[in-house]
């Protein structure tokens, strides 16, 4: 295992020196990337253009993000940069790469969050737009121009999670595979008309069941908070990584856009439903 891990770091060491100048690249690639972004950018994007699709990406990001913690927990899997500290593998011959912000990230890495989670959720706007495109071109080159852009736009997430010392190669694979095959699974099976209840009971359900598995797990002898002690050297700039609370924020965030007569954030109306008469908001809708 320690020669893929090496090969891992081989890599992101060339990545790193021999492409120094894509270096903002791979930094807005990986922000872009980053499972915050589908709740701040496409989602809010998405449900404007169909509110169909934006429901489908806030549902299986939340539910992606739930399965990529609880893999992280079971898997495991070191993170390049403490790996490198922690191992003694470069003890004889340092290995030359750099640190980031986003390098020192805590918790377990296997599989990437950023290529599941974000490969998941961005399948429903892959295929929405497949399906637009297909309707009015006729050439198979263009058709097939959604699909490309989101392999390509996965892949370049994946190197640019390489690069940063946040992953290894392996654990980006699993993420990508992961993440589409979880598209193309959940996304025809989105819910899109149940009662509040439904939302709110999904809700707990997922914080107690991600805590039954943690203090199980926990019980057993796991320490699964053995990557949040940060280790010397500790640089300024690494942050701890608290996935819980991270799940926590999503979580409330789908059950809060289930408020409000059953509209997801009023404030954006989906382009089908626009041009039609707006009904008057009851006053504990959100952002009134």
């Amino acid at each position: 295992m320690e020669s893929t891990l090496g090969a891992g770091i081989a890599m992101a060491e060339a990545l790193q020196n021999q492409l120094p100048w894509l270096e903002n690249v791979w930094l807005w690639v990986t922000f872009l990337g980053d499972p915050k972004s589908l709740f701040l950018f496409y989602f809010p994007a998405a449900y404007y253009a169909s509110r169909r699709v934006g429901i489908a990406v806030l549902w299986i990001s939340l539910i992606t993000e739930w399965l990529n913690l609880v893999f992280k927990w079971l898997l495991f899997g070191d993170r390049p940069f403490w790996w490198v500290h922690e191992s003694g593998y470069y003890s004889q011959a340092p290995a030359q790469v750099h640190q980031f912000p986003a390098s020192c990230e805590t918790g377990p890495g296997s599989p990437s969050g950023h290529c599941m989670i974000t490969g998941a959720a961005l399948w429903p706007i892959m295929t929405a737009i497949s399906s637009q495109v297909a309707t009015r071109a006729h050439s198979r080159w263009v058709r097939v121009i959604p699909s490309l852009a989101y392999c390509t736009f996965l892949l370049a997430v994946g190197l640019s999670r390489v690069f940063l010392l946040a992953h290894f190669p392996h654990q980006v694979l699993a993420g990508l595979i992961t993440g589409a095959a979880l598209g193309w699974l959940m996304a025809p099976r989105v819910p899109m008309e149940r009662e509040l209840s439904f939302y709110g009971l999904t809700s707990l359900a997922l914080l107690l069941g991600a805590s039954l598995i943690y203090w199980t797990l926990f019980t057993l002898g796991l320490d699964l908070s053995w990557t949040e002690t940060p280790l010397p050297p500790t640089p300024a700039s690494c942050f701890l990584n608290w996935p819980v609370q991270g799940l926590e924020k999503r979580r409330r965030a789908v059950f809060l856009a289930r408020v409000g007569n059953g509209n997801l954030y009023s404030i954006w109306k989906p382009r089908e439903e626009r041009h039609q008469p707006q009904k008057a908001l009851p006053e504990t809708s959100l952002f009134t």
